[in-house]
C-alpha cells in the first residue's frame, strides 16, 4: 500500500486522502453541535484497491473519537466499516445504531 496522507478540507466539508500529493478519496461530512454526520465517501477509480477507503474510514472515526463527537453514519461505507470494526460502535448512539443497523 502506498503512503496515504489525510487532511481536512473545511471549506468543502470533507476529509481528504492523498497519495503522492494527488487526491485519492474523500469523506464528506456535516459538523453538528456534538456529532459529525458522514454523508458520502468516495475513492477515485485510479486509487481503488489501495486501502484508501478503509484508511480514510479509520482516520475519520479516530478523529471523531479524539474530538469527542458522536457519529451519524448516513454514508453506507462508513456504516459498513463500523459494522465490521466494532471498536467504533460506541461512537454511534444506540438510537442511531438501530436506524443504521450498526
Amino acid at each position: 500500500m502506498s503512503d496515504i496522507t489525510y487532511t481536512t478540507n473545511e471549506a468543502a466539508h470533507r476529509y481528504e486522502a492523498s497519495i503522492g500529493g494527488q487526491l485519492a478519496g474523500y469523506a464528506e461530512f456535516n459538523l453538528l453541535t456534538d456529532a459529525i454526520m458522514f454523508t458520502h465517501t468516495e475513492v477515485l477509480p485510479e486509487h481503488e484497491g489501495k486501502g484508501v477507503g478503509s484508511g480514510l474510514a479509520k482516520h475519520v472515526l479516530n478523529e471523531a473519537r479524539d474530538k469527542a463527537l458522536h457519529v451519524i453514519p448516513v454514508c453506507q461505507f462508513i456504516a459498513g466499516y463500523i459494522r465490521k470494526h466494532r471498536e467504533y460502535a460506541d461512537l454511534v448512539r444506540p438510537d442511531v445504531q438501530r436506524a443504521f443497523k450498526i
